[in-house]
């Protein structure tokens, strides 16, 4: 890393502008993607950084995020547009990079992929993505118990039940399933179901 950010004001900054219920959901991501990144092999410090600022755009409704993204020259999509609350992943990058000085490439790939994943993560990356979901506060979601269950052993399954949960939630809701999800559960499906 190009210096050391420092945690304490990182945390400072970003209490002064997430929601609680977000900046404690942020909290319980880095402290939980540490944890795995120790179980897995991982470094700690990227993980815990990438989960400290994952969600740090996530101060922004949609139609904001919208805006910034076309300020600062950030691609939206067809589905981002539709459901620009995905547009936080991006402009979160975009952030940690810009504003709270993150110049690692993983890091910032973590929390661009925090959401929607993609195939064949990084290590870092599946870190942050099953962190997000299976963080101490999280409410009861599909298949939370077998992700808890095994994210310690089996990151890849862990990541395969995230992605079912996610795709069970957005068939419920009649929502839009972003492309990058599909090509992503099929992936894992593969590796982990073979």
């Amino acid at each position: 890393m190009d210096g050391v950010i420092h945690f304490l004001d990182l945390q400072n900054r970003l209490r002064e502008i997430l929601p609680e219920y977000r900046f404690y959901h942020t909290l319980g991501v880095s402290y939980t993607a540490a944890s795995l990144a120790m179980s897995h092999g991982a470094d700690i410090y990227k993980a815990e950084l990438a989960g400290l600022l994952h969600d740090c755009a996530k101060y922004l409704k949609g139609s904001e995020m919208i805006i910034e993204c076309e300020k600062y020259g950030i691609e939206i999509t067809e589905i981002e547009r539709k459901s620009p609350g995905l547009l936080h992943t991006k402009l979160g990058a975009y952030f940690a990079q810009k504003v709270y000085g993150v110049n690692d490439e993983e890091v910032l790939s973590a929390i661009l992929y925090h959401t929607t994943g993609r195939p064949d993560m990084s290590l870092l990356e599946e870190i942050i993505y099953v962190a997000d979901y299976i963080e101490p506060g999280r409410p009861e979601l599909p298949y939370i118990n077998e992700m808890r269950a095994c994210a310690f052993n089996n990151l890849h399954k862990a990541t395969l039940y995230e992605l079912k949960s996610v795709i069970a939630k957005v068939n419920q809701s009649d929502g839009v399933m972003d492309k990058r999800t599909e090509e992503t559960f099929e992936f894992y499906k593969r590796i982990v179901e073979g």
